[in-house]
C-alpha cells in the first residue's frame, strides 16, 4: 500500500508541476541529484530522523523512481485523445530522466550494500538471483537515461532512438520480476507488509500489462484499416 500512496501522490505532483517541468527542467535534475547526494551522505553520517525515514521509504525502497516511471509508462498506454496524456506527455522525457537520476542513487548504494555478502559467499539464490537481474536493469538503465536527453536523441536519428527506447518494456517488465524475488519469500512466509506489496505491485503492472496489450491491438487494428483504405 505504500507504493500506491506514493504513486497517487506522485502522479498528482506530475499533473500540478507539469509547465513548470517543460520550463524549466533543469531545476528538477539538480533537485533529484540533490537527493540522491544526501541520501548517499546519508548512508554514512546520521541525519535527522525525519528526513533520513523519508528518504529510506522514497529512495532507498525505490518508491519515487519506481512511481514516477509508473507515470511515464501509463501516459504511453493512455488513449490517444484523453487529457491526462495530452497533459502529460510534453513532459515524459523530463520525467523519466528524473527518475533515472533517482534510481542511480538506490542502484549505487544497493548493489555496494551486497558486494562484500557477494563476495563471501554469503547470498542465498533467491536475493542472488535477484543480484543478477539488479544488474541487468542497471544496464538497461543506463542505455534508457542517457538516450532520454534531447541532444543524444537528435545525434542518434529517430529510427535507432524509437528501437532503442523499445528497452523500456523489458526494463519494466524486469523490476517487477526483481521486486517478487525480494518481496515473495517474505510474503509466502506470511508477511503482511510483503504481501501487500506484491498484492500492490502485482496490480500496477498488470494494469499497465493489460493497457499496453489493448493499446498494441487498436494500433494494429487501426493500421490494418489504413491500409485497407489505401488499397
Amino acid at each position: 500500500m505504500e507504493f500506491l500512496m506514493v504513486l497517487v501522490v506522485t502522479a498528482l505532483f506530475c499533473v500540478a508541476l507539469r509547465n513548470v517541468v517543460r520550463r524549466v527542467p533543469l531545476l528538477f535534475y539538480a533537485l533529484a541529484v540533490l537527493v540522491v547526494a544526501v541520501f548517499v551522505f546519508g548512508a554514512y553520517v546520521p541525519l535527522p530522523r525525519p528526513l533520513w525515514s523519508l528518504l529510506l521509504v522514497l529512495v532507498q525502497k525505490c518508491l519515487l523512481p519506481l512511481a514516477l516511471f509508473a507515470v511515464v509508462m501509463f501516459i504511453g498506454v493512455l488513449p490517444g485523445e484523453s487529457r491526462a496524456k495530452a497533459w502529460l506527455r510534453p513532459v515524459r522525457a523530463e520525467l523519466s530522466i528524473v527518475a533515472w537520476i533517482l534510481s542511480l542513487g538506490h542502484m549505487a548504494l544497493y548493489l555496494a550494500s551486497y558486494a562484500p555478502r557477494l563476495l563471501g559467499g554469503r547470498v542465498d539464490g533467491n536475493v542472488l538471483a535477484a543480484l543478477m537481474l539488479a544488474l541487468v536493469l542497471f544496464a538497461l538503465l543506463l542505455v534508457l537515461g542517457v538516450t532520454s536527453f534531447n541532444a543524444v536523441k537528435r545525434r542518434m536519428g529517430a529510427d535507432t532512438w524509437k528501437r532503442v527506447q523499445l528497452l523500456a518494456y523489458p526494463f519494466f517488465g524486469l523490476v517487477y520480476v526483481h521486486l517478487l524475488l525480494m518481496l515473495l519469500p517474505s510474503a509466502l512466509q506470511g508477511g503482511a507488509a510483503a504481501q501487500a506489496s506484491v498484492a500492490a505491485y502485482t496490480a500496477v503492472f498488470g494494469t499497465y500489462a493489460v493497457l499496453r496489450v489493448t493499446r498494441a491491438l487498436l494500433d494494429r487494428r487501426m493500421a490494418a484499416s489504413v491500409e485497407e483504405v489505401r488499397a
